[in-house]
């Protein structure tokens, strides 16, 4: 690179090497071209992740239903929730998940281990979370019991609303949320 100084000029001006900077206005210009460009893309990124909350309800709720099915199947077709498979006894939350979660008969008596007197299951490895209020927890309805509106349950502790209901007479499923996804479908009728 070579340096020169501008000889053609009466007063001698400081010596230019190589290119020319940028000056301050250019880099001002370019500051503001990069903010509109995110305030442009950085409101559809989180949309993009509040839609994929909405689209994992939708296939958690679509495969705990199948997989209620399935139980049903091997069950002589009473739906998880009921102990020892007996329709007219109350459902509830603990025989669900444990029906659900471990090893059964199929009279839906539940154990730890399998063996060949609990060859059925599990058929989920947890409860999944709501993924709108990250609650696993499930509120399983009483028979005759009509299903609630979302979010109208009590609150558990007093401050934590239920994640999921459960209504194993007619194995029906619902978030239990209030509102609706971005398309205005509510939450508690997918």
């Amino acid at each position: 690179m070579t340096c020169r100084t501008n000889q053609s000029e009466r007063q001698p001006r400081a010596i230019r090497c190589g290119g020319r900077g940028f000056t301050l206005v250019e880099i001002l210009i370019v500051v503001i071209i990069l903010g509109i460009l995110a305030s442009i893309v950085i409101p559809q990124f989180s949309n993009a992740a509040h839609q994929a909350r909405e689209n994992t309800l939708r296939d958690d709720i679509r495969f705990l239903r199948s997989q209620v099915q399935v139980y049903r199947a091997l069950h002589r077709d009473v739906a998880p929730g009921y102990l020892g498979g007996d329709r007219s006894a109350t459902p509830t939350e603990n025989d669900f998940l444990a029906q659900m979660t471990t090893f059964t008969n199929e009279a839906g008596d539940t154990d730890a281990a399998k063996s060949a007197a609990f060859p059925l299951g599990p058929y989920l490895s947890r409860m999944p979370p709501n993924p709108l209020n990250d609650q696993s927890t499930v509120t399983v309805l009483a028979n005759g019991q009509p299903m609630p509106a979302a979010g109208s349950l009590p609150l558990m502790n007093g401050a934590v609303p239920f994640g999921w209901i459960y209504k194993p007479q007619t194995q029906e499923w619902m978030a239990n949320i209030d509102g609706s996804d971005s398309s205005g479908t509510a939450y508690s009728s997918y």
